[in-house]
């Protein structure tokens, strides 16, 4: 351990200020949550006045949260911080001087994931201006999911290039990974247990007293800094690979012709001692900022943070590529059952009218971060289709609010979210303002009923339903 840190964080006292770097879905909530903390004295949303994303300075200081879609509890306690002039979002970040503690949650995207090389710049950026103006005593942690190796490595690297201060002498360093999902992000801060690595003991002790602050029902775990690293990029991995594997499976299923939902509850009734059966959903595609890169820096922390060569076969491609491969695929066999729905009533994909419902990811929220409803939109334009949209939750020039609007004279519907307003469509009034004879239906998310479209004369093709892909087609009544 060591003295030298530990002594001036003994006489800097606990933690009363702290900045947040990124106003974002993590930042926010984290923030906010910060000081809601008695002991906590101020809290400072740090936050770039960029073209894209300065807006949200003015907004949060005037009480108005910019992220949409329900956050239960979120809009209140930002009016609530605000009042009690404990949180302000500034774009000087010269304040971090004043800061016991400063949290960075950027995204690090990956702009090509086949030369396994992330876009750090936005992180980086965010790493310097913390850097200029930290202060002896101070404690550095990265939440943002990174490449294992980052925070020893570069992180460190360039705090110190900008600071003059050396990490775990003068100032401690950890890195304690975001785990919040969009529409439970108070919760999920406060009851997820939290992942901490430092540098080393002093940072890791001084992080855990951070973070315990929050956690009402969550539990700290205490690893190094690469372990936690690997340990969000391994979680994320993972649930992308039992999508995958559902998904796969989806598929075995159509190309079967039976019911993947049938096969699924028998698998899942299989209980007892050591027994673990259980298959989630298969679904049209995955999207988010996490799942859909946390897998290359996964891999690519098996090089950049490798102490050894991989011992692994090498004719084997590797799984969790493999799988995030699949996940990529579902959009291609939405269009793929769009196809096969026209071609059954003789219309091709160019000069056919579709409408796309849900442009968000993620069900009954904005979140459209690499939404697999853009994918399948482009797939289809560039086939010569013609393809309206409908999102009550996302906002953009694209998407109409008017769901009739959207489906008034299409030939085929084509759920990809399932949002709650999906959940309750009316298949008569969807065919009295398609007006087609046959309609077509394609249901990603298995929200509706295939009998009842099918015997009210709908054409419907869904995932995973083998069973009912090749029905017959009923005349309507």
């Amino acid at each position: 351990m060591n003295k030298h840190i530990q002594k001036i964080i003994q006489k800097r006292g606990p933690i009363r200020t702290i900045g947040v770097i990124g106003m974002g879905y993590v930042g926010i909530p984290a923030a906010l949550l910060f000081a809601n903390i008695p002991s906590v004295k101020m809290v400072y949303g740090l936050q770039r006045n960029s073209q894209s994303s300065g807006y949200k300075i003015s907004m949060l200081n005037a009480g108005e949260l910019p992220l949409k879609g329900e956050e239960p509890n979120l809009p209140g306690l930002l009016k609530e911080m605000i009042a009690l002039k404990k949180f302000k979002c500034t774009d000087d970040f010269s304040i971090i001087r004043s800061c016991d503690a400063v949290t960075i949650a950027i995204q690090t995207p990956f702009l090509n994931p086949r030369d396994l090389i992330p876009d750090f710049s936005a992180l980086e950026e965010g790493i310097r201006q913390a850097g200029r103006y930290l202060t002896k005593g101070i404690l550095v942690v990265l939440e943002s999911t990174i490449t294992p190796g980052t925070t020893i490595g570069i992180a460190r690297k360039i705090l110190e290039e900008e600071s003059g201060l050396v990490a775990g002498k003068d100032f401690a360093l950890a890195h304690a990974p975001e785990r919040v999902m969009v529409g439970r992000l108070i919760q999920n801060i406060r009851e997820h247990d939290r992942i901490i690595g430092g540098i080393d003991e002093v940072s890791t002790k001084r992080a855990c007293e951070l973070y315990s602050m929050v956690l009402t029902k969550g539990r700290v775990i205490q690893m190094t800094a690469t372990a936690a690293e690997v340990t969000k990029t391994a979680e994320n991995t993972l649930r992308d690979l039992q999508i995958a594997a559902a998904n796969q499976m989806a598929l075995y299923c159509e190309a079967m012709g039976v019911n993947f939902y049938d096969v699924r509850a028998g698998v899942d009734s299989l209980k007892g001692d050591g027994i673990t059966r259980a298959i989630l959903w298969p679904g049209a595609g995955v999207g988010g900022h996490c799942l859909t890169k946390d897998t290359y820096h996964l891999e690519r922390g098996v090089q950049t943070a490798g102490i050894e060569p991989l011992d692994f076969p090498s004719d084997t491609d590797s799984l969790f590529v493999t799988a995030r491969k699949i996940n990529d695929f579902m959009p291609d066999h939405m269009f793929h059952l769009l196809k096969d729905g026209l071609e059954r009533i003789h219309k091709e994909i160019r000069g056919s009218r579709v409408a796309l419902l849900g442009w968000a990811f993620l069900a009954n929220t904005d979140d459209a971060r690499n939404s697999p409803s853009e994918l399948f939109y482009h797939r289809c334009l560039e086939a010569g289709a013609e393809v309206s949209v409908h999102d009550p939750w996302v906002k953009g020039s694209l998407i109409s609010s008017s769901l009739e609007e959207v489906l008034t004279g299409t030939d085929a519907v084509v759920i990809f979210t399932g949002h709650r307003e999906y959940l309750s469509l009316n298949l008569h009034e969807i065919r009295k303002v398609m007006k087609k004879e046959y309609p077509i239906i394609i249901d990603g998310r298995n929200i509706v009923d295939p009998d009842q479209y099918i015997n009210a004369g709908f054409i419907y093709k869904g995932i995973g339903r083998g069973d009912k892909n090749n029905h017959q087609i009923m005349m309507c009544p």
